[in-house]
């Protein structure tokens, strides 16, 4: 087995940290991100109990903040000349106040545009062989613009949610058709739905299923031979294949106009 160096969001807890225990467990380097530095570290310390030699770095950075997101892009450049993996799984769903200070949706933010500047900063350290792994979702909803752009209110947790998992789907396809052969895997993954993670049982109520299946298809798609070839592609693991995502995926138009209106957030944030 080849050694890899992975970059993993969300590592903390939930999905990201059965993830990052898999994959101490199978002893790649792990730089493992999280946004409350207590937490973070005691994330470190449950993985070196299982693996004590485990080559695992921590970097901190609330993704809701986009100059945090760069910054963590910087962080990791700085110490880093080259990454094989990442995964970006961090993720929110039902919060008490969903406006970020760059007066944005939360769900937006942390779920499509933040996992967007990451992999578009951290390009230059990966090569053809290297795969980016985005973290979507079953519950995918049309994108508006606006609401992304956050000129424009979304009232229901569940449909800005949904909005954000079709739109990290959307410009992971434009992003894998842009690179083409020279650029890394890019897949957008559905995990599972209603696994038993923080947010399913604030936002739904119920224990849910084992975190350790949306674990399992996030190190496959890291690292295993069936997504080798699978740039672009959307993997639902409900039905545990590659399947088609929400039709406005499908659309080169539509994608593109969701990877404009990012463009034009990063762009109005300097």
């Amino acid at each position: 087995m080849t050694i890899k160096k992975i970059l993993l969001t969300g590592g903390t807890d939930g999905i990201g940290f059965e993830t990052a225990k898999m994959l101490a467990e199978q002893g790649h380097t792990l730089l493992l991100h999280g946004r409350n530095a207590t937490k973070l570290e005691a994330a470190k310390a449950k993985l070196l109990t299982i693996r004590p030699e485990a080559p695992i770095e921590t970097f901190l950075a609330d993704l809701s903040h986009l100059k945090e997101v760069q910054g963590l892009a910087d962080a990791v450049a700085e110490e880093h000349r080259h990454i094989d993996v990442l995964i970006n799984n961090a993720g929110v769903f039902k919060l008490p106040d969903p406006h970020t200070s760059d007066g944005l949706d939360a769900r937006f933010a942390v779920n499509t545009i933040a996992p967007y500047l990451l992999t578009r900063s951290l390009m230059p350290l990966m090569t053809g062989s290297g795969r980016v792994v985005n973290v979507s979702s079953a519950a995918q909803a049309p994108v508006s613009a606006d609401a992304l752009r956050g000129r424009a209110e979304i009232g229901d947790d569940f449909a800005a949610y949904a909005q954000s998992k079709l739109a990290i789907a959307m410009w992971s396809r434009a992003m894998a058709e842009a690179l083409g052969a020279d650029g890394p895997v890019i897949v957008a993954v559905n995990p599972g739905s209603l696994l038993g993670t923080k947010m399913v049982k604030q936002g739904f109520g119920t224990a849910g299923n084992d975190i350790a299946i949306g674990a399992d298809i996030l190190c496959r798609a890291a690292l295993s031979e069936e997504f080798a070839a699978a740039s672009g592609q959307y993997f639902d693991n409900d039905v545990g294949r590659f399947s088609d995502p929400h039709p406005d995926a499908l659309s080169p138009q539509k994608c593109a106009s969701v990877v404009q209106a990012i463009d034009a957030v990063l762009a109005d944030l300097g």
